[in-house]
């Protein structure tokens, strides 16, 4: 149970009024070590309540020591989207609501006066995408002297998103800080580890290992497909099926969601769409539209793929395959959340396939090939090229140095009779 971190019956409270029974994995390891003023470095996958683990932390900071004058917000909770940012608001709302602790969320696609009441009046607690804050601070509107708990969400996916500038000139306004908890979905790769090198002070590193009831259950699958028109014929077959109850569906340009909303819609298939150049009001509104079952599809980019907080979803599909691994893990853990069974499948091109590869390499699996009776694919599985190493290896390479002398040496004296023996 949460009483077991020592939190204060509030928080323990609020824990249930998020609907909380018990502590996952990600939450047992990050809490004690964050409540114990430790920087933290901690992986965790998509789904396994890895926002109440810095959130019940920063709140029992916040009410250990209380605020003795107004000011600025004292914890700074920095994610790379605004969807994940506004997941983590509400959530941080519900965790606190028998406290007195004001939380306010900074995003951008919002109109600028929309921020006055956070920047002028008293915050405790701030959540905000970066290059909105960075506005603030760089027009004297935003102080970050009175951070004194810095969080970073899924930070992989805000150096990924080039936000790493932004990060480390928030981070230095944010030098007086106290403590850093950096949480990243995977740990792979020289950036994240790099990063977090130049931000925390003596970090915990914390990798959890959820039970099988916290991990995804989500089956994947592909279909081939010949081309556009074959793949969208895919498509549509997938989402009139019966079992298809909430569905995403991802593509890669904004200009490919809004024409496949529009096809859909004429095969009565009713759906939201979702890209990044939406006014913020239209994009909550449809993930309202999906949340509220006015729907059940929602078509999107990639700036859904994380922080989308949608329950039930039973299929995520892959209309255009990923160009990055990791960005294919990331939309599939939309599905499949909290024990939760899902299905995800990926319409697959020939010019896909390199994709394809990576993406199976990374996950360490071999997608299934599935075929849907009247649509099979006339063209067979086009072959990966396997890259082959050109580079010429040196006729002496495997031998020693003292060998190498030797073999030179016994050439010369070979050549040198050969010559004298011509000479006479």
């Amino acid at each position: 149970m949460f009483t077991q971190f020592d939190l204060d019956d509030e928080l323990v409270a609020g824990t249930a009024k998020a609907g909380f029974k018990k502590p996952t994995s990600i939450q047992n390891l990050v809490i004690p070590e964050a409540m114990a003023g430790k920087d933290v470095l901690a992986s965790a996958p998509t789904g396994t309540g890895k926002t109440a683990a810095f959130i019940l932390p920063c709140a029992q900071h916040l009410l250990d020591y209380p605020r003795t004058e107004p000011g600025f917000p004292r914890v700074l909770i920095l994610a790379p989207t605004r969807e994940l940012a506004t997941q983590i608001y509400q959530q941080a709302q519900l965790l606190t609501e028998y406290t007195d602790i004001k939380i306010g969320l900074i995003t951008g696609g919002v109109n600028y006066g929309s921020h006055k009441e956070i920047l002028t009046e008293t915050t405790d607690m701030l959540i905000a995408t970066p290059g909105r804050l960075m506005d603030y601070i760089e027009t004297e509107q935003f102080d970050a002297r009175d951070i004194e708990l810095l969080v970073l969400d899924e930070a992989d996916r805000m150096l990924d998103m080039g936000f790493s500038e932004i990060i480390s000139r928030i981070v230095g306004e944010a030098r007086w800080r106290k403590q850093t908890l950096l949480f990243s979905a995977t740990l792979a790769g020289a950036g994240i580890i790099r990063f977090s090198k130049d931000i925390l002070n003596e970090p915990v590193f914390l990798e959890s290992d959820p039970s099988r009831k916290e991990k995804a259950k989500t089956h994947q699958w592909l279909h081939l497909a010949d081309n556009l028109d074959h793949k969208v014929k895919l498509l549509v077959d997938i989402l009139k099926q019966e079992d298809v109850k909430r569905a995403v569906v991802f593509a890669n340009k904004r200009e490919t969601v809004q024409s496949l909303a529009g096809l859909l819609q004429s095969e009565d298939l009713r759906n939201a769409w979702l890209e990044g150049e939406m006014p913020q009001d239209k994009r909550n509104k449809a993930v309202d539209r999906v949340k509220n079952g006015n729907v059940n599809i929602l078509v999107a980019t990639d700036v859904a793929a994380r922080g989308l907080d949608i329950d039930d979803i039973t299929h995520v599909i892959n209309f255009d395959m990923p160009h990055k691994a990791d960005i294919y893990v990331h939309r599939i853990g939309r599905t499949g959340r909290a024990g939760k069974k899902g299905t995800a499948i990926s319409l697959v091109e020939a010019h896909e396939m390199l994709f394809l590869a990576k993406i199976e390499r990374y996950i360490d699996e071999k997608l299934a090939r599935r075929v849907i009776e009247g649509l099979r694919p006339q063209h067979k599985e086009a072959r990966v090229p396997v890259k082959r190493n050109k580079t010429k290896v040196k006729k002496n390479a495997g031998l020693t140095k003292r060998a190498r002398v030797a073999k030179k040496a016994a050439k010369a004296k070979k050549a040198r009779k050969k010559q004298a023996k011509k000479s006479s």
